[in-house]
C-alpha cells in the first residue's frame, strides 16, 4: 500500500466520521457573512466543505462595482500569500524527483547571493527562518509595486541589507524567501514558475480556474479589486503581478481551493513524508508555506493572503476534514474574520457578533482601576481614561475608542471585534490581554496604578 494511499485513507476515515454527524444549519453562516458584507468589510465568496460535501457556499457583493456585476461562486480572485503553499508544494515535489534538496544552499539557485547568505538553505526559506529582509517592507515598495520586475530585481532590493538574525534562530515572515524559492523552482525544473505549476499541479489536479495572474491577459470572471477610502470603496492601487511572483501572484476560485485542499491533504500530490514536513510546525508555528494554528484548541493548516484589492483565507482542519475558504475583493479584515467564524460554526461552536455582545454597567470606582497607560507596541502606548462613566482607549497617533464591560475584567471595543482582559494584582490592573482573531498579545502597564 503506497504512502499516498495511506494519507488519503486516513483523511477519508476522518471525514466519513464527520459526515455521520447532524447536518449544520447554514442560516447562521449566511448571517455571519452578511454582517461583514453590511459593514463593508467583505464582498466575495465563501465555501465550507467537509469531505466530499459542500456544507455552505455563497457569493456576496460585486465582482465589478462600476458595472454592478455580481460575484458568483466561480469568480476568480487574487489569493495573495496563499500562493506560498503552492510554491512550497512545488519545491517538495522537485525534491521527491531528485531535482533539488531542501538543504541545498540558496547560492546553488541564486549565484548572486551575498556572502552573508552562505549558510541559508531552501529549508530556511520555506519556514521563514532565513533572516533575509522582506522586500515588501522596503520604504518605497508601494511605489515600485506598479513596476514590471524580474525575480532577481525583487531580491536585489534587499540583498545588500544585513540579515535580521542568524539563519535558523528565529522566524520572520519574508516574501523575499518565497521569491527565491520561485527562482529555485525555475532553475531546478528548467521551466518557468508559472509553467511548472500549470504542468505539475494545476492540470494534473484539474484546477481549471487557478493560475498565475497576468495583468495583460483577458481572464474571464476575474474580480476587480477595491480598497476602502474616506469617500467609500475605491479602485485598488494598480499592482504589476510580476512584483509578488511566487510569493503571491496566483488567482483561484473557492471550488478550486476546496479541490486543492482535498488533493494536497488527501495524498494526491505529495508523499506522506513531504506532507509531514510541510505540516510540521517550526519556529513561529509555521510549517512550509502554511501556518499550523490551534484555534479554540483544534489544529488548522492555514494561510491568509493580502494584495491590493484582495484579501483571502484558506484553512484545513485535519482532525475533522473541514475546509473553509473566504475570498474577498475588498481590502480589510473581513476575509479573516468570516473564515474563522465559519470554521467555528462548522465545528459546532457558538459565534457572537459585535452587535450581539451584551455589556454591563460597572461603578466608576471599579472602572478607575484600569485608568493608565499600557505599552501597546515598542513605539506606542495605549492610554485608558474614564470619561462620563465610560472607559476610552487611545493608541498613540490614533483616535479614541470606547470599550464596554462584559464582566469586571473582560471588555470589548465598540468599533471593532476584539477582547480586552485586564490582569489584576492587589486590586489594580497591571496589564491587559488583547485577543483578536486567533492572535493574543499581552500589554503591560507603564504608568503607576490609579489612586
Amino acid at each position: 500500500m503506497s504512502t499516498r494511499y495511506v494519507v488519503a485513507l486516513l483523511l477519508l476515515l476522518t471525514t466519513n466520521a464527520w459526515a455521520a454527524t447532524a447536518p449544520l444549519s447554514t442560516d447562521r453562516m449566511d448571517q455571519v457573512a452578511r454582517f461583514y458584507v453590511d459593514a463593508h468589510q467583505f464582498m466575495g465568496t465563501v465555501l465550507v466543505g467537509r469531505g466530499d460535501d459542500v456544507i455552505f457556499s455563497k457569493a456576496y457583493g460585486s465582482a465589478n462595482l462600476e458595472w454592478n456585476t455580481p460575484n458568483t461562486i466561480d469568480t476568480k480572485f487574487r489569493i495573495g500569500s496563499i500562493t506560498k503553499q503552492f510554491t512550497a508544494a512545488a519545491i517538495l515535489l522537485l525534491a521527491e524527483r531528485g531535482k533539488l534538496k531542501l538543504d541545498d544552499p540558496i547560492r546553488t539557485y541564486y549565484p548572486d547571493a551575498p556572502a552573508a547568505w552562505d549558510g541559508i538553505t531552501l529549508r530556511h526559506l520555506l519556514g521563514h527562518t532565513s533572516g533575509i529582509p522582506n522586500y515588501t517592507n522596503t520604504p518605497d515598495f508601494g511605489r515600485m509595486a506598479s513596476w514590471h520586475a524580474t525575480p532577481a530585481e525583487l531580491v536585489k532590493r534587499v540583498q545588500d541589507l544585513p540579515l535580521e538574525f542568524q539563519p535558523g534562530s528565529q522566524m520572520s515572515y519574508s516574501n523575499t524567501g518565497f521569491v527565491l524559492l520561485g527562482i529555485a523552482v525555475e532553475k531546478a525544473s528548467g521551466t518557468g514558475y508559472a509553467a511548472f505549476l500549470k504542468q505539475n499541479i494545476f492540470d494534473p489536479l484539474e484546477l481549471k480556474d487557478t493560475g498565475y495572474d497576468e495583468n495583460a491577459v483577458i481572464l474571464p470572471h476575474r474580480a476587480a479589486g477595491y480598497s476602502p477610502s474616506p469617500r467609500g470603496d475605491a479602485n485598488a492601487m494598480y499592482t504589476d503581478m510580476t512584483t509578488p511572483f511566487s510569493a503571491g501572484a496566483l488567482y483561484s476560485t473557492a471550488p478550486d481551493l476546496l479541490r486543492w485542499e482535498h488533493a494536497l491533504f488527501g495524498g494526491k500530490l505529495l508523499s506522506a513524508q513531504s506532507l509531514t514536513a510541510m505540516t510540521t510546525a517550526g519556529k513561529g508555528d509555521y510549517g512550509m508555506g502554511l501556518f499550523i494554528d490551534k484555534e479554540s484548541g483544534r489544529r488548522a493548516f492555514e494561510h491568509g493572503g493580502g494584495i491590493p484589492g484582495f484579501n483571502a483565507r484558506l484553512a484545513f482542519y485535519p482532525d475533522s476534514g473541514i475546509v473553509v475558504v473566504a475570498l474577498s475583493n475588498i481590502n480589510g479584515p473581513g476575509a479573516d474574520e468570516v473564515a474563522r467564524k465559519l470554521g467555528a460554526l462548522a465545528h459546532g461552536d457558538a459565534v457572537v457578533l459585535l452587535p450581539e455582545r451584551k455589556s454591563i454597567q460597572l461603578p466608576a470606582k471599579t472602572l478607575q482601576r484600569y485608568v493608565g497607560a499600557y505599552q501597546f507596541d515598542p513605539q506606542r502606548v495605549m492610554t485608558v481614561t474614564l470619561e462620563d462613566g465610560q472607559l476610552q482607549c487611545q493608541v498613540t497617533g490614533d483616535g479614541k475608542f470606547p470599550i464596554a464591560a462584559e464582566s469586571e475584567t473582560h471588555f470589548f471595543p465598540l468599533p471593532f471585534e476584539a477582547e480586552f482582559e485586564f490582569r489584576m494584582e492587589k486590586g489594580k490592573a497591571v496589564a491587559f490581554v488583547m485577543r483578536q482573531g486567533n492572535q493574543e498579545t499581552v500589554h503591560k502597564r507603564v504608568s503607576p496604578p490609579s489612586k
